[in-house]
């Protein structure tokens, strides 16, 4: 066979190391992106944060600002103008401020002469406190989010409290390895018998009683209810702490001792017939248990308050309903003219090869971003206009909407849509909501239209909240009251939406009036 050489024409896609940086940015959430931001401020020395304006993000000048406006019909309107206008504005009160205060007045509070071990608290003691009281008394600046009430654990607030309570070392000890056994919900994790042996090994004349001895102790700490061994237990252990000898409180004792299983299927003819009393009092009963905790363990923890910063903002001005981006997702940086004024075109020195390097990254990484916004833009804007009906109306008025429909018309690939509404939220009348929430499959009408699955789903619950307590309302009796509406939906499909709203199915909801 002949070897040859030949030239063939083709055309195939790279991912070119800019693409790669804008599909990477584009499915960044709002903390993750604030961190690559900072990451690029860090590592670029190009890079600066533009304090200048409140605009967006800016290079040389040619850039354009990431915090355009845009309405329902996609229009786009600079804020510029304004933000110029508002700081032209700010310095005003602090110039009258300055002009108001006499010459002089600050120079004869100061002392000429101080000694040279004077400190500065000693001229100005609690500066920082009156003007935190200022602060206070003006209501701003005050961190409620850093003054928790508690930040232990339940096995430190459990061990604080076993310190407190006079005992001989050996019941400290087995006190120790009690709480060591406690879950974080509150209950005791192992059996008496387990306890025991494990600490057998170190005191072998150690009687099983002397353990049940301290756990009767340690169940009288705060939390009410901790370190139970069931849940019969925890909730006797709550009864029992109030002060309170009514026929309420008596028959709620029974219940929880002897009937808790009936309780739990709501059997509440059979509980009637047990306990031997009529409804009302069965009520009263019912309602103390209700005020109980079974899991007393979770109101002690260190749990943090995350919330949740939309990236996109919807409100209606007139008629029409307008999109804007968060101005306040990211820092505004720009490329540092100074440093770019350094890069020399024929030099090709180690540092200006530095510099310029930078400089592109600096430029790619701007429009990266840029680009980001823009389609997060466009994409809201489909959204909103797709969805009219729900911003007016609430989520019975939703209309079903797949990736594909978005994708048609901002012209993008189903992938980039899927990457742009992931972990991205928007800011409506109605609430804050991931913009995937918009997205949901349909169900056939008897009219030959189609429903949105989060309709329905708002349906049910509107259905189950206006329903009798004493006879829920079953599957298949919502499926009729959806069929007479002209929507077909099976039994199943009623029991998986009524799953995911997180309600328990008729015979669980069943309650006494």
């Amino acid at each position: 066979m002949k070897q040859s050489l030949q030239l063939k024409l083709g055309q195939q896609l790279t991912m070119t190391p800019q693409l790669q940086q804008a599909i990477r940015l584009l499915q960044l959430s709002t903390l993750d992106l604030q961190a690559e931001i900072q990451e690029a401020l860090d590592s670029n020395p190009m890079l600066e944060i533009n304090e200048d304006s409140e605009g967006g993000n800016s290079s040389d000048g040619d850039t354009e600002s990431a915090g355009e406006r845009t309405s329902e019909s996609g229009e786009i309107r600079d804020n510029t103008m304004e933000s110029q206008e508002k700081n032209l504005e700010e310095p005003a009160p602090a110039r009258e401020r300055e002009e108001d205060t006499p010459d002089g007045e600050w120079s004869e509070d100061i002392p000429t002469d101080l000694a040279v071990d004077t400190d500065w608290d000693d001229v100005y003691q609690a500066s920082s406190s009156s003007s935190s009281t200022s602060s206070r008394a003006d209501g701003e600046d005050i961190d409620f989010e850093s003054r928790r009430t508690t930040t232990d654990t339940l096995q430190d607030h459990l061990r604080w409290q076993l310190n407190l309570t006079p005992m001989s070392d050996l019941d400290r000890e087995i006190g120790e390895a009690i709480i060591d056994a406690v879950e974080p919900s509150g209950m005791l994790g192992q059996s008496i018998e387990e306890i025991h042996s494990g600490m057998q090994t170190a005191h072998e004349e150690l009687e099983e009683d002397e353990v049940v001895a301290v756990l009767r102790r340690i169940q009288q700490f705060d939390p009410p209810g901790v370190a139970s061994r069931s849940i019969q237990e925890c909730l006797l252990i709550q009864l029992n702490q109030y002060q309170d000898d009514s026929i309420a409180m008596v028959h709620a004792k029974q219940l929880v001792e002897h009937h808790l299983d009936l309780l739990g299927s709501r059997d509440f003819k059979q509980l009637m017939r047990k306990l031997k009393i009529k409804e009302p009092e069965l009520q009263d009963a019912i309602r103390l248990v209700q005020n109980l905790n079974p899991r007393p363990g979770e109101q002690i923890g260190t749990d943090t308050t995350e919330y949740v910063i939309p990236d996109v903002f919807v409100s209606k001005v007139g008629n029409r309903w307008t999109v804007q981006l968060n101005p306040d997702i990211a820092p505004k940086i720009r490329i540092n003219p100074d440093y770019a004024s350094l890069v020399k075109r024929a030099d090709s020195s180690s540092d200006n090869t530095f510099l310029r390097d930078n400089l592109q990254e600096a430029r790619w990484f701007l429009k990266s971003l840029q680009s980001r916004n823009e389609t997060l833009l466009k994409v809201a804007t489909c959204i909103v206009e797709k969805q009219q009906g729900f911003l007016e109306h609430g989520p019975e008025a939703m209309k079903p909407m797949v990736l594909h429909d978005v994708a048609e018309i901002v012209e993008m690939h189903e992938s980039t849509i899927s990457r742009v509404t992931t972990q991205k939220y928007m800011h409506t009348p109605q609430g804050i909501f991931e913009l995937k929430y918009f997205f949901s499959s349909h169900v056939a009408t008897e009219a030959g239209g189609e429903c949105s699955s989060t309709a329905i789903r708002a349906i049910i619950k509107k259905l189950i909240a206006a329903e009798n307590a004493r006879k829920p309302l079953s599957d298949s009796k919502i499926t009729g009251l959806l069929e007479e509406q002209g929507i077909k939906v099976a039994r199943r499909t009623i029991a998986k939406y009524r799953e995911s709203l997180g309600i328990p199915p008729s015979n669980e909801r069943k309650r006494l009036v």
